[in-house]
Formats: structure tokens, sequence, C-alpha cells
């Protein structure tokens, strides 16, 4: 594992059409973020290596198994003239895709578990999907005067999880909905940007507001703080087999800081860094493969920022993407339906 350094490996992939023409930029802002400035404090000492490995009845689920061959396109977010936009590419690097041109701008952006679909906030506020190729764009949840955002789909159901934002009362819930927009559900008052379901649809994660990362039942009970008290990253992906979540360590790093990728159990009890990049390089983490078997991460060091992809164990460091106009932002993984 590279521990320190530029992450360079043979043969960096180029795009694969040219993109000066798209006019693109590339800035270094966020999507809609509802609560207040995160606070950092301690981290804890980095590794080497990783350890070993009554919900409502409209979200439970059964686990599901994920094919060991299920490696589809990996999707991003992207600055264009147009505000930021959903991108997707190959996991080798080539066949760059633009897949919005919304107005108001595509962000926070997540693969349908079968890869068919893609969910996104789109105008900062608004909750739309939108099919891999561009077509049947669809808004499912807006409503004036509060703010609609980060959705993810529920494992096996028919089901968003999303934030919703109250300004004038200055409350963020987190709340779930079918993939029409009907039948909206509150699940959980503690609120939080980045909602997630465990894969075997039993667990919420979340990021609490300005700070750490929070797990807890569907029904809101036996709520943990798994990670250590800083502000993690406004991303955040549980691994296929539900044992474990990757994050990063800090979601606004001052000038010059370091930000380096943290796997953590569902329970809390076991915290590991996956990477050690040394102040001012910054891994921003994306997700797991539906495989499980790499993580995709955004690495910022002497280059353009670029895309890189790591096993688990830290083995494998490989660059699937770089570009001096798109810089990938919130990665994530579609499974081998979105080829």
């Amino acid at each position: 594992m590279a521990t320190s350094g530029t992450p360079w490996t043979a043969g960096p992939h180029a795009a694969p059409w040219p993109l000066a023409a798209l006019g693109l930029v590339a800035l270094i802002i966020g999507g809609c973020t509802n609560s207040g400035s995160p606070t950092d404090s301690a981290r804890p000492a980095p590794s080497a290596s990783l350890a070993s490995a009554p919900a409502p009845a409209s979200l439970a689920v059964r686990p599901t198994a994920v094919p060991p061959d299920r490696n589809g396109r990996i999707l991003f977010e992207a600055d264009t003239p147009d505000g930021r936009q959903i991108f997707t590419i190959r996991p080798d690097g080539h066949d760059l895709v633009q897949v919005t041109k919304v107005e108001g701008g595509a962000t926070l952006a997540e693969w349908s578990p079968d890869g068919q679909q893609i969910a996104f906030t789109q105008a900062q506020c608004s909750i739309a999907t939108v099919d891999p190729d561009g077509e049947n764009l669809r808004v499912l949840a807006s409503k004036s005067g509060f703010c609609y955002s980060d959705p993810s789909y529920v494992p096996a159901v028919s089901r968003l999880v999303y934030s919703r934002f109250d300004p004038a009362a200055d409350v963020e819930q987190i709340w779930s909905m079918d993939l029409d927009g009907g039948d909206q559900q509150l699940l959980t008052t503690g609120g939080g940007p980045d909602p997630n379901v465990s894969p075997d649809g039993t667990k919420l994660s979340y990021k609490k507001p300005g700070g750490a990362l929070m797990v807890e039942a569907l029904d809101g009970s036996g709520v943990v703080q798994i990670s250590p008290s800083i502000s993690v990253t406004y991303k955040h992906d549980w691994s296929p087999d539900g044992q474990h979540i990757v994050v990063s360590d800090d979601s606004d790093p001052a000038e010059g800081e370091a930000v380096n990728i943290l796997i953590l159990t569902p329970d809390g009890s076991d915290t590991r860094y996956l990477t050690d990049y040394p102040a001012p390089m910054r891994a921003n983490v994306g997700g797991y493969s539906p495989d499980g078997k790499w993580i995709v991460f955004r690495f910022e060091g002497d280059g353009p920022p670029a895309m890189y992809r790591i096993r688990p164990d830290g083995t494998g460091l490989h660059k699937v993407f770089e570009s001096a106009t798109v810089i990938p932002r919130f990665i994530d993984w579609g499974s081998k339906e979105s080829e």
C-alpha cells in the first residue's frame, strides 16, 4: 500500500475523447449542505491493515449476495458550464459519458442496486431519478420551503431514503419514499446528510450534522456513533457483505491538511485507517465495488485530482481516471447492469 507520496501507477488512463470542447472547469465546491460548519478533533492512530473481518415492514429485506462479476460503470459528479452534472465511466477508465445536463445541477448521485437507474439531488433541493443513458428524468420530491437531498436506494426494495431539511425550523430529518415519490415516511429525527441503508436492510447510517458517522436501527433505536468524534466526509458506503463501512476523516480540511480513508465496523468496535497520506495529500472515498473487492476514491496530490481504486487490505492501488478538466467527486460504483 502506498502510504506517502503521489500514488502513481504504471499506465494511467487518459480521457477517451477530447474533453476541452466541453469547456469544463474544476471547482472545489460541494452540493447542498444543510448543517452548520463541521468541527474536528483528534484522529485515531493510522494502521496499515484492517481487522478481519424491528424495522418498518416496507424497508425490511433479506440479505442478498452480490455475484463476483457484477462490477459495472462508475458514476461521479463534475463541474461543467451548466453546474455540477453526472458522468459515468467504465472501471478501466474509458468511455466517459455525461449523463445529465439539468438546470441547477445534478449532485449526490447513487446507482440503484440493479444498475438500471440513478437517483440524485437536482438543483440542490429536489430529488430526481434518471436512466444511465440520460433518458426518463423524473423529479420525485420537491416542495417549496424544504430541501430534499442525498437520495440512497434501499437494497432489494423499491424505495429511497433521503435527507429532508426544513430551513425555517432548522431541522434535518431522514425520510423514505417509494420510487415514484409516494408513501413518504419519517425514519428518524436524528437527521443527517448521506443516509444509507445496510445491505441486509436492518440498519441506517448517516453523518451526524457537523460531525461523526452514526448507525441505528430503522426504527430509530440503538443509536451508535461508530467513528471518532471528527467531522467525517459527506460520502460513506457499506461493504456488500455489511461487515464494514468506509468513509474519509475530514469534511472541512484546513489548507494543507491531509484527508485519509477510514474503515469502520457498523457497531463501532473497530476503526482502522486504509490510507496514511501525509499533508497536503487527500483521499476522498467514494465507495466499494459491487463485488466488495475494491474501494474507489479521489486522490488529490501533486497533479490533477484523479480517481483511484485500492483493495480493502491496502494493496493493488491503481489509477482509474485522470483529467485536467473533469474532476470526479462523490463517486459511486454500479453493478454490471450499468454496462
